[in-house]
């Protein structure tokens, strides 16, 4: 098997490696700069990451992707790019939005394209559970915005039904020329399929005193 070849120095500082995987780390150790800081969920190869933190300079990036390959990826587009304001955590996406992210800390988080798993004995695998919106809730500041978005209608609608008249959330419009593409819409527009997409901001009461009502 052939090695992998090792990373440059730059690239190799742009993934974040907590101390801690049991406790929310603090941004401090993320970013140097104090900008708003965006999540994106399942970053992929980093492509939409890496233009968010090009297009945005005083905000900061945090990409969470679980393959190694593709964080390899990521960092050297980070890298390559030289964004300072770009990183990227090699973990599972669920668990670090449940555990690591610090509480009321995110302006919006991004969750682009996850695997829609269509077939409706594996719809248990998606992400977007009811603890999941939960997490993203807490994670998200006062005003901060969740972005969806799938090329499976279903999953789509799933979402936008369950936030429908919900105290905790309000759909947003927000355009899709608002953000760039990622590798995976792309791919869908190069093949003229349709893509969903979905925002939510954040409102009161959090969800907490909802669930403990």
């Amino acid at each position: 098997m052939r090695k992998a070849r090792p990373l440059s120095p730059t690239a190799a500082a742009a993934e974040f490696v907590p101390q801690n995987f049991l406790t929310p780390f603090a941004w401090r150790d993320v970013f140097a700069g104090d900008g708003a800081i965006e999540i994106d969920l399942g970053c992929g190869d980093g492509t939409f990451l890496a233009e968010m933190a090009a297009r945005y300079p005083h905000r900061n990036f945090l990409g969470i992707e679980r393959l190694l390959g593709r964080v390899r990826r990521v960092c050297t587009r980070i890298g390559q790019r030289r964004l300072n304001n770009a990183r990227v955590l090699r973990l599972e996406s669920s668990y670090a939005i449940s555990y690591l992210i610090p509480p009321q800390s995110v302006a919006a988080i991004h969750l682009l394209f996850p695997d829609p798993w269509p077939k409706r004995r594996h719809q248990n695998r998606r992400i977007v559970t009811d603890s999941f919106l939960h997490a993203v809730h807490r994670a998200l500041r006062p005003d901060g915005l969740f972005h969806f978005a799938s090329d499976q209608a279903s999953y789509f609608a799933d979402l936008r039904d369950g936030a429908a008249g919900a105290p905790h959330w309000t759909r947003e419009e927000v355009s899709a020329d608002a953000f760039p593409l990622t590798t995976f819409e792309k791919h869908f527009r190069a093949q003229g399929a349709g893509t969903h997409r979905l925002s939510l901001r954040k409102t009161s009461p959090v969800m907490d005193e909802v669930a403990s009502r």
